[in-house]
This record gives C-alpha cells, structure tokens and sequence, in this order.
C-alpha cells in the first residue's frame, strides 16, 4: 500500500483503522509504521471527525435583535457615508 491508496482509503472507509477489513487494516499499519505522510494524513483525517463532531457554538440569547436594533439607528443616520479611517471627529 501507497500513501496515495491510504488516502483513498480514508476517505472511503474513515480514520478508524479498527473498522476496515482486516486486509486492508494490516496494511494500512504497515505503512503508518514506516510513512510519516501516512501519519500525518490518519492525524489530519482524525483531527477533521473530532471537530465535526464538536457541539455547535450558538451566538448568545439576543444578539439577533441587537444586530436589528443597531441596523435600524444606522438607518436613521443620514450623515454622509465616511471613508476608511474616518472618524466623526474628522
């Protein structure tokens, strides 16, 4: 087995090398014992379902309306536009 077949591999049949049959689990150990590119992938490939499985982060209670509110004051500002950098003091 090659680095690229590893991958392929990955990406078919997952990061948990316990779950792929064993012809081609022993294998795939094989190269993870000699191959630092396939270590490397099989920690990236671990790394992508850990944060996949993370809980979702929520913006806090009220910030929807917050955004509402804040939009609707600068509605009403009819100032001119100001350019980068600019501030009302300038």
């Amino acid at each position: 087995m090659d680095v690229s077949e590893f991958e392929e591999l990955i990406d078919r049949l997952g990061e948990d090398l316990t779950l792929w049959p064993d012809d081609r689990r022993g294998l795939a150990e094989e190269l993870l014992a000699r191959s630092s590119a396939a270590q490397a992938l099989l920690e990236e490939a671990r790394a992508v379902r850990q944060a996949l499985a993370a809980p979702l982060v929520r913006a806090p209670a009220g910030l929807a309306d917050r955004i509402v509110a804040a939009a609707a004051k600068l509605k009403g500002d009819t100032a001119e536009p100001r350019t980068e950098g600019e501030t009302a003091e300038s």
